[in-house]
């Protein structure tokens, strides 16, 4: 299929393309009133806790998330869906041959040539991108796929994640020593994934909570809190008086963690100097 685009960049498109392979290979994916186990690692993981929220939440079924290495074997599920971008991690490896002929499993990679290592595998070879560059198209194109195949329309998605990569971003963000991000229900894991990409690329310190658990530390004017999501009242006023940078967008989630790919690129590029 070949590269979308360059580096974070062709992320709407590869959505775009993700939404058709959903419609096209429906059958491979969680049916409704399915159990269901997802598993990934790292950034995978956190697609995978954004979608077993999504389709918990829309009445789909019971779904688990989980990392590779902490997977619960004595559940009884009736798929499991694999997040893994090379398709060729030897815990993934472990455990797909372990649940082989018990439970049906799809494994959903970037890689063209990753190992048949379930009983299906769709391949996202069009997200590939430098093993010497941080991960970015494949995460949110996983995420953008399982959200169409749960009867999402990503138009509005799409649009929104071009105006993030776009738009200039502010001297709060690129200056910033310390991040918070937080999320409630599916958010939480899109969360999850922007302080991972802060501390893996940028080397700065980033923590995620669920919104509704965080207070805000001691007043210090170098720290964001970025919220997937609105804001509550409590929060903005409680931000302002430690005064910190409050961050809110009305733009998809998804396509406000591409935003958050752009600073914590910018970071890296920062720290290489």
């Amino acid at each position: 299929m070949g590269s979308m685009g360059s580096g974070f960049e062709g992320q709407p498109d590869c959505w775009t393309r993700a939404a058709e392979l959903a419609a096209q290979h429906r059958a491979l994916l969680p049916r409704r009133g399915e159990r269901v186990a997802v598993v990934g690692s790292g950034a995978s993981y956190a697609m995978a806790q954004a979608y077993a929220a999504l389709r918990e939440a829309g009445g789909h079924g019971e779904t688990d998330a989980f990392s590779a290495s902490a997977f619960l074997y004595g559940r009884e599920y009736d798929r499991i869906v694999a997040l893994t971008r090379t398709g060729a991690a030897p815990v993934m490896l472990r455990l797909l041959g372990k649940v082989h002929g018990s439970v049906p499993s799809v494994v959903i990679t970037a890689a063209p040539d990753a190992p048949d290592i379930a009983d299906h595998t769709l391949r996202l070879d069009f997200t590939v991108e430098p093993s010497t560059t941080p991960a970015t198209r494949f995460p949110t194109t996983v995420l953008a796929l399982l959200r169409a195949h749960l009867g999402e329309n990503l138009d509005d998605a799409t649009d929104d994640a071009q105006e993030a990569i776009e738009e200039s971003l502010p001297q709060a963000l690129l200056g910033a020593r310390q991040f918070t991000f937080l999320g409630t229900g599916w958010t939480y894991g899109l969360a999850e994934a922007a302080a991972q990409l802060m501390r893996d690329n940028a080397g700065t310190w980033a923590q995620a909570y669920q919104e509704p658990e965080y207070r805000p530390g001691p007043p210090s004017p170098d720290t964001v809190t970025w919220v997937f999501g609105t804001a509550p009242d409590r929060l903005t006023a409680a931000v302002q008086a430690a005064g910190g940078t409050l961050i809110t967008s009305a733009r998809d989630p998804l396509a406000e963690l591409v935003r958050v790919q752009r600073v914590a690129l910018a970071g890296a590029a920062r720290a290489a100097v």
